[in-house]
């Protein structure tokens, strides 16, 4: 199993790092790519230096079967032929190919067959948003079909990257010495507050992230469901934070959606608020799973449920759900 990984020097390039060894993914070769500014660095992966090659369009790839990539959408359509010319199953985070018809859109929890038909050797991992979301709704979707949702998402500075994290530091620290702070990865300054901009507006005036947790939802869940986001970055370091509520077909105990979240695949139940428990991410970053909580009956609709999820926006909302892929993919022997 040759694996290479395309962006390596990135927040989620670094975190399939991790990713892979903690969860001991069976590799005989290890590449690491990057742009000509990240060629030359050397991470060390299992006790090995590895050094990053500069991404090129050549020969490189023969002889990979998987390549985590995540290196931006234009990065990734301009060196998506190359990277699979050979046969390499491209496992992509970026939005470039997630709404083609020919690319499946795959969270394993929810929708693991769909990548075995992939035409062009592309795989999408959906949006970070999405997969948490999808991965408690699946839990619900079994008990009753969910209608409609709405849900307010708490967005981690991690979801733009390794410098925006860098950055929310870099401001408390100015805004300590009374300094101004550095504005560069937000469209404002996004310590002691909270920017209710996620992406770039479109039209209808939800921006791009929302947009995808519409679109991204209906394609990984195979169905009509309705889905309304407002999408807010938040001064956390790591893990998003989503409240949600779900219109089903028919109404639902909170015994058996209580059951369904704890028995589903990759969520944990943490909701007892009358002792205080609930998810924040605080505790969860650096953890796989989904964290539900805070679950209760909605007031205006008998068929209606909110709940609160957390998640690790780096690992499950991208590193570890593209590793999962790839796991399932060896499991049921559909890589070369």
């Amino acid at each position: 199993m040759n694996v290479a990984i395309v962006g390596a020097s990135g927040a989620v390039g670094q975190e399939f790092l991790r990713v892979l060894d903690q969860r001991n993914f069976p590799m005989d070769n290890l590449v690491l790519f990057g742009s000509s500014r990240s060629a030359g660095r050397e991470y060390t992966f299992r006790g090995k230096q590895y050094t990053v090659k500069e991404l090129k369009h050549n020969d490189d790839f023969k002889g990979i079967d998987v390549a985590f990539v995540s290196a931006g959408g234009g990065t990734s359509v301009e060196f998506a032929d190359t990277i699979t010319k050979h046969g390499a199953v491209m496992i992509d985070n970026s939005s470039a190919f997630r709404m083609e018809k020919d690319v499946p859109l795959v969270v394993p929890e929810v929708n693991p067959e769909d990548a075995l038909q992939r035409p062009r050797g592309i795989i999408s991992n959906p949006n970070c948003t999405t997969i948490q979301m999808v991965v408690a709704l699946n839990a619900i979707e079994k008990l009753s079909h969910i209608k409609r949702v709405h849900v307010s998402t708490y967005q981690a500075a991690s979801g733009a990257g390794a410098k925006a994290m860098a950055e929310l530091i870099k401001q408390y620290e100015q805004l300590m010495k009374g300094e101004e702070p550095t504005i560069e990865k937000f469209a404002y300054q996004l310590a002691y507050n909270v920017i209710p901009h996620v992406d770039v507006f479109t039209e209808n005036g939800y921006t791009k992230e929302e947009m995808k947790m519409y679109n991204e939802t209906r394609k990984i869940m195979h169905s009509d469901i309705e889905v309304s986001a407002t999408c807010v970055r938040v001064p956390v370091m790591r893990a998003h934070s989503e409240a949600t509520w779900v219109e089903t077909e028919r109404p639902l105990s909170l015994d058996e959606v209580r059951k369904s979240f704890a028995n589903a695949e990759g969520v944990i139940l943490q909701d007892d608020p009358a002792n205080k428990v609930y998810p924040m991410p605080l505790f969860i970053a650096d953890h796989d799973e989904v964290y539900v909580g805070r679950i209760r009956k909605d007031l205006t609709n008998p068929n209606g449920l909110s709940f609160w999820t957390v998640s690790d926006q780096i690992r499950k909302g991208a590193a570890l759900n593209a590793v999962q892929i790839a796991e399932y993919l060896l499991k049921v022997g559909n890589i070369k």
